[in-house]
């Protein structure tokens, strides 16, 4: 379905979908109870980057990060244990976030532009350039419901960083009104003037929400900590060096430092909120656009990191507040993954998803507590090679089991071309059960290529330009004095 036809489906007129089932009223229901009346939710939606799920005090894996304010959206809402993205890396699980769709369906599965590995063992497809105009973003779905939309920070969903007002492909011509864009400092940058621009990204958030605080709002929070370049304020970094096990491998002091005051600035929104009387009528949401970098900071319990399909590269922290709807202290274990946020918010909204448009589905009755999803696989799709993450693979969780297949070894006809996890019991997969469990690998294996053709997903083909002494050249002319810097040239699957 193209955009104006989704558009017009998903209308002013058209009302909430699976709720009235939830709560006898439907909808209007839900809003009385929140002391709302007839005023539909804002929500605020905030988004880090590179954040591992270890990073939040309230799974309780690590005392060294302080995130308070985060904690208190998870303690006074719901945290999701089993949050995943749908991609390892930044640029496809945002469009998967926007668009409800898998980044395969998209054809959008790596970071924009990404590097080619011209002289790898396999050719990565060519992937979109842009999220494309044609697919609808939950900006502009909610615009159609009478929302004022802003985006505040990292984009990149575009063929390059320089963003201007009005340029196609930029956040302006997304479905968002009121637009400021940033990008991550460069290595040289002074880490005393908000480098990674998180006091500018909040500043920029809280003045409009004190300019649309009489209407419906959907702020897009998008924040760049914790990518690298790793910077912050000396005295803030000393006193994170100061604190016990700080050379822990999970706990990095310069990450600590940078979350603290990304934290910071999702306090002062949430005290806005209450200062403006809002709290009650809004809806505010925290997320992780993929796990952590690991030679930076270990993502144990989890395996591997950023740009992997291991627990680590795609389990993430999710926590929602949603007063009078949510009971505060709530916490599911059901796996959920970023294409549900558009047709959660949609229903938050009082839109109609049409049937099969999207990917994702709502988290509803979940938040409400009025039960739970459907049973689903969750299928990831990494068919490029990434300087700081292992080689192509892909992965399905269904059940308490994960299969995650390896692309060299599948088109090449070697040996080792999946694992599989008891996922639930092994959230850090280390006990690969492959050889032991031939039927469960086979059934998984059916269902993980079925997906990929129902998505039409783009597949990686054996290079006939492969050179062993190049392979991990990102590009056809690397500098031969420039590093390319590929971190794990061994296949990461013969442990356990």
């Amino acid at each position: 379905m193209n955009r104006r036809k989704f558009v017009k489906v998903c209308g002013r007129g058209s009302l909430a979908l699976a709720a009235s089932s939830l709560w006898p009223g439907g909808l209007n229901s839900l809003l009385a109870r929140s002391g709302s009346g007839d005023k539909p939710w804002n929500i605020v939606f905030i988004l880090s980057d590179d954040q591992g799920w270890n990073q939040v005090r309230y799974h309780g894996v690590s005392d060294f990060y302080d995130t308070p304010n985060i904690d208190r959206i998870a303690h006074e809402g719901i945290y999701f244990t089993d949050a995943y993205t749908a991609a390892p890396v930044c640029s496809p699980a945002r469009a998967s976030i926007l668009t409800g769709k898998y980044p395969a369906r998209l054809h959008l599965t790596d970071y924009l532009p990404g590097n080619r590995y011209p002289y790898a063992k396999l050719k990565t497809p060519q992937q979109v350039r842009a999220l494309p105009l044609e697919e609808v973003t939950i900006a502009e779905l909610l615009k159609q419901q009478g929302y004022v939309t802003g985006h505040f920070g990292k984009w990149h969903l575009n063929y390059d960083k320089n963003y201007q007002p009005g340029r196609p492909g930029d956040p302006g011509s997304q479905g968002f009104d009121v637009v400021y864009t940033s990008v991550k400092p460069k290595p040289d940058a002074d880490p005393d003037k908000d480098a990674h621009h998180a006091i500018e990204i909040t500043r920029r958030t809280l003045e409009f929400i004190e300019h649309n605080k009489d209407r419906p709002f959907f702020a897009y929070v998008s924040h760049h900590v914790v990518h690298r370049p790793l910077m912050e304020n000396k005295d803030l970094i000393n006193y994170y060096k100061t604190k016990p096990h700080h050379a822990d491998p999970v706990n990095n002091p310069i990450m600590g430092a940078m979350i603290k005051r990304m934290d910071w600035g999702i306090g002062k929104i949430l005290d806005k909120l209450d200062a403006l009387g809002l709290a009650e009528r809004t809806v505010v949401v925290f997320f992780s656009d993929n796990g952590g970098f690991k030679y930076l900071q270990d993502q144990a319990p989890l395996r591997g990191g950023k740009a992997m399909v291991f627990e680590g590269g795609i389990r993430v922290p999710f926590a929602i507040r949603w007063p009078g709807v949510i009971q505060p202290g709530s916490v599911s274990h059901v796996p959920v993954i970023s294409n549900d946020f558009f047709p959660t918010f949609a229903e938050i909204a009082g839109a109609q998803v049409p049937d099969g448009s999207v990917d994702g589905v709502s988290l509803m009755p979940l938040l409400t507590g009025g039960g739970t999803l459907p049973e689903r696989a969750l299928c990831w799709h990494y068919p490029h090679y990434h300087r700081q993450g292992f080689k192509p693979s892909g992965a399905i969780r269904w059940g308490e089991y994960k299969l995650i297949e390896w692309y060299e070894q599948t088109l090449l006809n070697e040996e080792h071309q999946v694992d599989l996890y008891r996922i639930t019991e092994d959230m850090s997969e280390n006990n690969n059960l492959a050889d032991r469990m031939p039927e469960k690998v086979k059934q998984l294996r059916e269902m993980f290529h079925k997906w990929l053709k129902d998505v039409n997903a783009q597949m990686m083909t054996v290079n006939p330009d492969f050179d062993p002494e190049k392979q991990y050249w990102p590009e056809k002319d690397w500098p031969q004095d420039k590093d390319y810097e590929y971190l794990d040239m061994l296949h990461p699957n013969k442990q356990g």
